[in-house]
């Protein structure tokens, strides 16, 4: 058993920036990737970045460059680190863990407007 509970998540103008937090229960780091979803109203949810147990690293082409995800393994945490913000990224954020089960977060709602 596993909680996942996400954090950073608010409003900001366009260009802006934010760093959400996921904080997990446990260090499950060593077997799961960890992931960061997001669904907009209307959208499917969709992958937004992963990193795995050996700290590689994927983003969706729309956040390359602007979004980093990273880990603190002491504090059993994951980051997304959001740069250059834009009106399309209001969504709601979930943290995801990945391995011998599955866990998500309850998420986190970013909201980018003028």
């Amino acid at each position: 058993q596993v909680q996942l509970v996400e954090s950073g998540g608010g409003l900001v103008q366009p260009g802006g920036s934010l760093r959400l937090s996921c904080a997990a229960s446990r260090n499950i780091f060593s077997t799961y990737a960890m992931g960061w979803y997001r669904q907009a109203p209307g959208k499917q949810r969709e992958l937004v970045a992963t990193i795995t147990s050996g700290g590689s690293t994927i983003y969706v082409d729309s956040v390359k460059g602007r979004f980093t995800i990273s880990r603190d393994n002491a504090r059993n945490t994951v980051f997304l680190q959001m740069n250059s913000l834009k009106p399309e990224d209001t969504a709601v954020y979930y943290c995801k863990g990945a391995g011998p089960y599955e866990y998500w977060g309850q998420g986190t709602q970013v909201t980018v407007s003028s």
